[in-house]
């Protein structure tokens, strides 16, 4: 599923809200808004940004580093995976 990358979390939604980051964040790092290998905003920026919980945020970045999508630097940050072209 599509999310636009200019979507705002609707808690009214079917999909759960950590699931509707994720999609917002995979469709911004896809525009090109985070390089790869580049940090994505800090969890304290995006739970601001998103206006959801820090446990919210978590989620949804965790979705992300399942898929391959990012990576944790431990006590740096979540960055960009690079895509690997086969």
């Amino acid at each position: 599923m599509e999310i636009d990358p200019e979507a705002r979390i609707d808690h009214g939604a079917p999909l759960p809200p950590y699931r509707q980051l994720a999609g917002i964040l995979a469709a911004r790092i896809e525009r090109g808004d985070w390089q790869p290998n580049r940090a994505i905003p800090s969890e304290s920026q995006l739970v601001q940004e998103y206006g959801l919980a820090r446990a919210t945020v978590r989620r949804a970045i965790a979705v992300l580093v399942d898929q391959g999508v990012l990576f944790v630097v431990p006590q740096r940050g979540t960055f960009v995976k690079p895509t690997t072209k086969a």
